[in-house]
């Protein structure tokens, strides 16, 4: 069994929606229920060793659209959020990570031989992403809180714009140039992360704020999970021009399984082969090298092939990518290792 280390999953969201119908999270990680994508044992049964754990500040307000007759869609912006509510939620998805800590349902890791230890015993390696700064202040003081705590990872934006930047749509067909990039905020943000070091993932920004952060920041470019545009052009994808960027800069981008960023025709369903999330990561590897491609499921957050299913199906894609010529060796650096350079390369 290959371990994977996951650039993206939204399980803190869907323990803190259940948490809030009166759900124990510990029990619901530990024991493992029949809805969603990853808990303890799936992840077991997978052979997913760890990943970045995203806070998300969910928006109510956000309808995905049909497909009109030519499967053409396009879902307005989600409205900006604001920072009181968003800090709020943002410290109860955060509790629940420390709660699953102590419990020892898995491990809150903030260096990377923490998580080679954690993967070495057997527990899951969680590492702390907020998605969407919303609940972060202006004078980036909260930032800081959350560094301490154990924050090692965030995009500025999500599909929505915020103080710090503008984000992408959800729609298909379209360029990722959907609207200004990085505010003087975001420029702020961006310098303080390269400080603090702090992983800045552009998975949901649009291409003007990409260029801005490559522009601010020295570390490695990362998008978490996000795919190849020129397969599938929806405004979340990446264009060949950004791949190159990444691929300059020793970064990485994580192959996400949402079935609507691996289609040609970008529809959400789930009857999507295995051989689609091949082609992306063959493009990926033939324009930027084995060494910036990594995985980004987006478990819980995103419908996934039926064939993966859930964290438990793993080891469907290693197959797959084992049965399209990838090696040993290569399957390292795609599963777990390319992530773990990442962490190298910006952490202190």
């Amino acid at each position: 069994m290959e371990l994977v280390f996951d650039g993206h999953n939204d399980v803190l969201l869907r323990l803190w929606r259940n948490k809030r119908g009166g759900a124990d999270p510990v029990a619901e990680f530990k024991k493992g229920i029949s809805d969603g994508h990853i808990d303890g044992p799936r992840a077991k049964a997978g052979g997913l060793a760890g990943g970045l754990c995203a806070i998300y500040i969910p928006s109510g307000d956000l309808i995905l659209k049909e497909p009109d007759a030519n499967g053409h869609y396009e879902t307005p912006l989600a409205a900006p959020l604001e920072r009181a509510p968003s800090l709020d939620i943002a410290l109860e998805k955060f509790a629940i990570a420390l709660e699953l800590d102590r419990a020892g349902a898995w491990c809150i890791c903030r260096t990377v031989p923490e998580i080679r230890a954690a993967m070495a015993d057997g527990i899951f390696a969680a590492v702390m992403h907020l998605e969407g700064c919303e609940p972060i202040d202006r004078d980036l003081s909260a930032l800081y809180v959350f560094h301490a705590a154990g924050l090692r990872s965030l995009g500025p934006v999500w599909s929505r714009h915020n103080i710090f930047g503008h984000g992408v749509p959800f729609a298909y067909p379209m360029s990722p140039d959907t609207a200004p990039g990085l505010t003087e905020a975001g420029f702020d943000l961006v310098k303080a992360c390269d400080q603090l070091g702090i992983v800045i993932d552009l998975a949901h920004i649009t291409e003007k704020g990409f260029w801005d952060v490559a522009k601010a920041s020295t570390k490695p470019l990362v998008a978490s999970h996000s795919n190849v545009h020129n397969l599938t052009q929806v405004a979340r994808n990446l264009t060949d021009k950004q791949l190159d960027a990444i691929a300059e800069r020793n970064g990485i981008v994580g192959l996400n399984y949402a079935v609507t960023m691996l289609r040609p025709d970008a529809r959400d369903d789930a009857a999507t082969s295995l051989d689609l999330m091949v082609r992306h990561i063959d493009y990926l590897v033939d324009r930027m090298g084995i060494d910036c491609v990594g995985l980004g499921s987006d478990f819980d957050g995103a419908t996934v092939p039926q064939d993966i299913r859930d964290a438990a199906g793993n080891q469907k894609l290693v197959a797959a990518l084992k049965r399209a010529g990838y090696g040993d060796e290569d399957l390292i650096k795609i599963c777990r290792n390319n992530w773990l350079r990442i962490f190298d390369a910006t952490w202190p």
